[in-house]
């Protein structure tokens, strides 16, 4: 489990991947199947951080779980960790 979560970190979609092929998390997590697939193409730390929630935490999310899933939305949206404006600003300066 401590190589998922390393793993999770830098390649979110091939964990995303491995538990859509190994386990049933995303059936026990997500009622539909069109959730999951979305989360993979456009919010995959998201996905991963809702999945966790939902399944640790009896289908609430609330508490440290809703701090999760918050700031991994924030990383899929590039709020945190610098992202596409950052790199402009930063090759307009160099040059």
């Amino acid at each position: 489990m401590p190589c998922l979560i390393v793993i999770g970190l830098f390649m979110p979609r091939v964990v995303l991947a491995g538990i859509w092929l190994l386990s049933s998390w995303f059936s026990a997590a997500y009622d539909t199947v069109i959730w999951p697939v979305l989360g993979f193409l456009f919010m995959p730390y998201t996905t991963l951080a809702y999945m966790g929630a939902m399944l640790n935490n009896n289908h609430v999310v609330n508490g440290l779980w809703l701090v999760l899933v918050v700031v991994a939305a924030l990383v899929d949206l590039g709020f945190i960790g610098g992202g596409r404006h950052y790199y402009w600003v930063r090759r307009r300066v160099d040059d």
